[in-house]
């Protein structure tokens, strides 16, 4: 059974960081739980809009059946909710807890976007550190593909979101899942929407996908009589396309309604790496 949804959402209303765009240098105001400035927790709204959401994705047909979430710290802790949820299910029908959406697949290939810089950003935590946070947490888990340390221009991120999806979409095809559900971050949210569509427009600041807190998106397989993969190894993102969305993050379900919407502003490039179009130093993801 081919895969036929995609559901993607955006991680909850978070603490903030700055970055330093000469030194390369990240801090924060409010200590991240894993020690990492850039990988901070949910704050009490956003743990609320976690909760609204998990509650949400137990409503949606066809069902979760399998997670995959960026590791970073406040995108797990906003799809545990919903992992919980599912687990509390299961033991309640009976049924075996031992679910692919009981557990989380972190994927790099969803992780957070840094523009191109002449230093190195900062990764996630340690599988073994997340792990404690998250029992939840796959540590079997083999990503797909990671971004550079050295940050990405827009086709980089294209590219990568692009891997990431195409090994994501196959390992759904050969494992009978139906749906899916990526929680991630804002630029790889509207990278996602672009890619699935094959709607990449010449500017990168085209108002086309959104991506709120919390926000649903939903990509439902345009061709269900086709079950070879969608996303040939060879082609670009250009050439995808195969999807259709149906819900642009959308967020009717969150009492506070749709919030932190969040758009490119040129490549996001940091000086040193032929764009100044970084010069502010607060993050926008």
């Amino acid at each position: 059974m081919p895969l036929e949804v995609i559901y993607v959402t955006r991680h909850g209303f978070r603490s903030s960081w700055s970055v330093d765009p000469h030194t390369g240098i990240y801090s924060a105001s409010i200590p991240s739980p894993t020690g990492i400035p850039t990988d901070p927790a949910l704050t009490s709204h956003g743990v609320n809009q976690a909760k609204q959401m998990g509650h949400h994705l137990m409503t949606l047909d066809p069902p979760i059946d399998v997670v995959y979430s960026s590791p970073y710290y406040r995108c797990l802790q906003t799809i545990a909710p919903f992992v919980e949820l599912k687990r509390q299910q299961l033991e309640k029908d009976g049924a075996s807890p031992d679910s692919a959406a009981t557990s989380i697949r972190p994927e790099y290939g969803l992780c957070e976007f840094f523009g191109a810089a002449p230093f190195e950003h900062p990764i996630p935590a340690p599988p073994e550190q997340l792990k404690t946070f998250f029992p939840a947490y796959d540590d079997s888990h083999v990503s797909a593909f990671a971004p550079s340390r050295k940050g990405e221009t827009i086709q980089d991120l294209y590219e990568r979101v692009a891997a990431a999806i195409q090994t994501i979409i196959e390992r759904c095809d050969a494992e009978g899942k139906r749906a899916v559900v990526l929680c991630t971050h804002a630029a790889v949210v509207i990278a996602l929407g672009r890619v699935l569509t094959g709607n990449i427009p010449d500017s990168v600041e085209t108002q086309d996908f959104h991506a709120f807190t919390c926000g649903l998106s939903v990509y439902r397989r345009r061709n269900m009589q086709d079950n070879t993969s969608d996303l040939p190894a060879d082609s670009g993102p250009s050439s995808m396309g195969k999807w259709e969305c149906e819900l642009n993050s959308d967020c009717s379900f969150l009492s506070s309604g749709a919030e932190r919407g969040w758009g490119f502003s040129g490549d996001e490039s940091f000086a040193g790496t032929g764009s100044m179009s970084q010069e502010v130093t607060e993050p926008k993801l």
